[in-house]
């Protein structure tokens, strides 16, 4: 759809009914869904946002096939047509598609799945699909079409798949949270974004071992790709630097700052790093990137700041001991042929270069459409409509907000930033909520917030409007929202979710060690049912169980939920604990809460089942 439809269409949303029509009438649109979409078809929900997070090119850049987290599903996008082919059906929250010779390769994190298609003509035919639980999240395909890496979010691992077998044929542990992966040009190496451990894990596909990581020391790493001559992988990441929130520490980017950094391939080596920072306008939450084929360019998104960031490479300097700085090289700001930022709306994510070393397309996620930009003209050149809603719901406006990095003082991190999807990050952060300074603590999920109440680490929020105000404005120093923009932030986290755990054990099997847990949970002795109780795991209350800090200034903590606590890295309000064995035999050893002895060793483990299976 043209750029100035889709504008026309967001006029009209915001219309009153007869304000509707009138703006129908005069752009002489139609309130039809966009032709070529296909709404509705192959039983798909015609009125829904499809939120593109990931896409690829095939067929010589001609067709694109976007991974649609929203709506389930998968769109395959004629590009000089500017129309949407076909669209099918992947259910689950897809999270990212690949592509080689005419076969695409998906992930859908919740459903936990993989599914195969093969292009043939201008229809992607399904092959087959395997179900691999963990969260499957960043995937790449080897150059035989035969095998694909994908890698497990919540379990740590890369699983090497056999697709023309559809099966697991082996699995490289490379650290926590591992999210997006790619391939070096020979399939020698694969390079993987640990979300988890801030670090880039380098793995040897014929040994099948991890080489060596090297960290990049922040949080929220988005697309990792690799240069064509197979020396560097690329990726852009945020950094947190332990400062007190102060309006003086945003600005000189020591709370949160953007960074582009590069990873040798070819042995261990300090990852060099580029600031994408202007001071007073700053980048933030970067996660597309994308090198031309012919080198000249970089490009990556601002996914908080709706922006398209063009670098010219032969201007980069990546540095890495002492650097990079803590705002962009003044170099580069100065000069519009070696760097440019082009607004594009929206939140775009991924982002591909075509052939001719002058266009990318974008994947907008709150746009529901890929952008066509020149980079020589430096514009959007065309943007093609996925499919929408007529009408934006509550809950999409709040994700809007959600998402937004100019909502913070000089637009540095938005509240994704620390609440990546709503769930909880690798760090704890001093956010000045409580107000205390130095009183790090871990970020909380926001997995059923509305009714986890009441809200902070003390529970001293007692109303969740409130608690969204104060974050928005002494956590993120940005305006205050009005009553409508914080009913509908509420909207939005009222439909944030986590995957469901993978430790459940499968309809029909055994659950010996769950059941035996569930006992010992709900026990006298454990103790852990007085507090974590009711469909949320707690009971809204507040509790001093012996694990405060010296540095707080208030007494007792909110029981938190123990939904997804599968997944957490850090655990206890100030993430003392690295695991779940970590705290039940360490600070929160039931027995320090209880008093009436401690757990065996076979019910601690039994304990453990159970928790991870929530």
């Amino acid at each position: 759809m043209p750029l100035l439809t889709k504008i026309a269409r967001q006029r009209i949303r915001q219309a009153g009914t007869m304000g509707k029509l009138a703006w129908l009438i005069v752009l002489g649109i139609s309130a039809a869904p966009a032709a070529g979409a296909t709404p509705g078809s192959n039983g798909l929900p015609p009125q829904r946002d499809r939120s593109p997070i990931d896409m690829v090119l095939v067929e010589g850049d001609r067709l694109a096939v976007t991974a649609n987290e929203t709506s389930d599903s998968l769109s395959l996008v004629d590009l000089a047509a500017s129309r949407v082919l076909q669209e099918v059906s992947l259910p689950g929250r897809p999270a990212a598609v690949t592509a080689r010779q005419g076969r695409v390769v998906a992930t859908a994190a919740w459903s936990g799945d993989l599914a195969v298609f093969d292009l043939s003509g201008e229809r992607l035919v399904p092959r087959g699909k395997l179900h691999l639980g963990f969260e499957p999240r960043g995937v790449a395909l080897a150059a035989d079409r035969r095998t694909a890496y994908v890698a497990l979010g919540s379990g740590g691992d890369v699983a090497v798949i056999d697709l023309e077998d559809l099966k697991v044929v082996a699995r490289i542990p490379v650290g926590r949270w591992p999210r997006a992966c790619a391939l070096s040009p020979d399939d020698s190496r694969l390079v993987v974004a640990l979300s988890g451990e801030k670090s880039l894990a380098v793995v040897d596909t014929e040994k099948r071992t991890t080489l060596y990581t090297e960290s990049f020391g922040g949080i929220d790493p988005g697309q990792v790709r690799v240069a064509d001559d197979g020396k560097y992988a690329y990726l852009p990441w945020m950094v947190y630097r332990q400062n007190v929130i102060t309006a003086s520490n945003i600005r000189l980017g020591w709370v949160l700052g953007s960074r582009i950094g590069r990873v040798r391939l070819d042995g261990p080596a300090r990852r060099e790093a580029i600031t994408l920072d202007p001071q007073g306008e700053a980048v933030s939450d970067p996660y597309g990137l994308d090198l031309t084929p012919n080198g000249a360019w970089l490009v990556a998104t601002g996914s908080g700041t709706h922006e398209l960031l063009v670098y010219r490479m032969a201007a980069l300097r990546f540095i890495d001991f002492g650097g990079p700085g803590d705002h962009i090289e003044r170099d580069l700001l100065r000069d519009r042929d070696k760097f440019y930022r082009l607004p594009l709306g929206g939140r775009p994510m991924s982002v591909r270069a075509l052939g001719d070393n002058r266009r990318v397309v974008v994947a907008n996620y709150l746009s529901n459409s890929l952008q066509v930009v020149d980079l020589d003209e430096r514009k959007v050149e065309r943007e093609i409509d996925l499919g929408e809603p007529q009408e934006q719901s509550l809950a999409r406006r709040g994700a809007a907000l959600f998402y937004d990095g100019r909502r913070s003082l000089d637009q540095w991190y938005s509240c994704h930033s620390c609440h990546p999807d709503g769930r909880p990050n690798a760090v704890t952060m001093d956010t000045h909520n409580d107000r205390s300074d130095k009183t790090f603590k871990t970020v909380p999920s926001l997995v059923a917030v509305d009714r986890t109440g009441p809200w902070t680490w003390h529970g001293w929020q007692r109303d969740i409007s409130d608690a969204v105000r104060t974050s928005m404005t002494e956590t993120m120093l940005g305006p205050a929202p009005t009553p409508e923009e914080t009913e509908a932030l509420i909207a939005f986290m009222k439909t944030i979710d986590a995957p469901p755990s993978p430790f459940r054990p499968a309809d029909g099997a055994p659950a010996g060690p769950i059941e035996r847990g569930r006992t010992v949970f709900s026990s006298e002795r454990a103790g852990c049912a007085r507090c974590h109780g009711g469909p949320t795991f707690t009971d809204g209350k507040i509790h001093d169980v012996g694990t405060g800090g010296e540095r707080d200034v208030l007494n007792g903590y909110n029981t938190p939920t123990l939904l997804g606590v599968y997944d957490r890295i850090k655990l206890l309000h100030d993430g003392r604990s690295a695991s779940l064995d970590d705290l039940l035999t360490g600070p929160h050893d039931p027995d320090k809460i209880t008093g009436q002895g401690p757990l065996s060793p076979e019910e601690r483990a039994d304990l453990i089942a159970y928790l991870k299976s929530l």
